[in-house]
């Protein structure tokens, strides 16, 4: 059995102090949206809670689906780093970046240098830029694939982008991946599904996404973005392909959002007689520790309709 963990929308905090030119930008509004209401939600002791527990639960691989930031300050970026070298080495935990992470022009390049030793493919040496994604990363008999739709956008703007270039090299991976017999494990922000989020933070590119799973299969896509629990279905060549989503790692009880979790995913058996069982684990109280809140045996649901099942 492989167990893969899944976290994101960690937005690791506190702020460093910020200059009057840092905020000359997008920034300033996430600045204010900070000091109003994610600074009172969202708590480095929550995150440390989560992975805590998650390390308890032995998983074999890490895989972080954006935002570790907030407002993509150097100080922030730099935090990041440091703080993913406390979860694992980086042959051990996988990130994509998410929209925060590439919150205005230049970010998402100081990110990619920064992370870089946890967003490169096996065996790659090339700088980790927009053109290396998606990077592929096999582990046993699981291909993770890590997809980039970070992009800086507008103020009160959340978009992703999944383009042309990327999707020609996504179909490369998931035609020889699947040749291969691997259970292939799509990593990406923003959710390739519809509805998943408001227009504001939606994906360009969804009907590119769900073309190519469409074609060539893939086994299992783990997202952020949406801060929800969810489990969506998208159609594949041999069925239907589930797309989980999870709470914000870093939630503090008491929001309108649900409290932080993670996601344990247990892979077993092999290619057309695969297994595989989600748990959600995470905070059901101010006081209390992560506990087990649900497990589904995604092998056993055979959906007949895309739905979205909050847990």
């Amino acid at each position: 059995m492989f167990r893969l963990a899944h976290i994101s929308d960690v937005h690791l905090g506190p702020l460093p102090d910020v200059t009057y030119r840092d905020l000359a930008s997008k920034r300033m509004v996430g600045y204010v949206n900070w000091q109003r209401n994610r600074s009172r939600h969202h708590h480095d002791g929550i995150v440390d809670t989560i992975v805590a527990d998650l390390k308890a639960q032995a998983p074999d691989h890490l895989a972080v689906t954006g935002d570790l930031v907030n407002l993509a300050l150097d100080g922030e970026i730099e935090l990041a780093r440091m703080w993913l070298e406390t979860l694992g080495t980086p042959a051990d935990v996988s990130v994509v970046p998410g929209n925060h992470d590439a919150y205005v022009p230049g970010a998402f390049d100081k990110a990619c240098h920064a992370w870089a030793p946890w967003m490169n493919g096996d065996g790659s040496h090339d700088p980790v830029g927009r053109h290396t994604f998606p990077y592929l990363r096999v582990r046993k008999n699981v291909a993770l694939i890590g997809v980039s739709t970070a992009r800086a956008t507008a103020p009160f703007m959340a978009s992703g982008f999944f383009r042309e270039g990327q999707a020609a090299r996504l179909a490369r991976i998931l035609e020889e991946t699947g040749r291969r017999g691997l259970f292939r494990v799509v990593m990406i922000h923003h959710p390739p599904v519809r509805g998943a989020v408001g227009q504001h933070k939606r994906l360009f590119g969804i009907g590119k996404f769900q073309s190519l799973v469409g074609r060539y299969g893939t086994e299992l896509v783990l997202h952020g973005h949406s801060h929800l629990p969810t489990l969506h279905w998208i159609h594949g060549p041999a069925g239907r392909v589930p797309v989980v989503g999870v709470a914000a790692a870093g939630q503090a009880p008491g929001g309108h959002r649900p409290a932080a979790q993670f996601n344990l995913i247990d892979i077993s058996g092999e290619p057309g007689g695969w297994n595989v069982k989600l748990t959600r684990r995470g905070l059901v109280g101010p006081a209390m520790a992560p506990a087990e809140i649900a497990s589904l045996d995604l092998t056993a649901m055979v959906p007949r309709s895309t739905v979205e099942v909050r847990s």
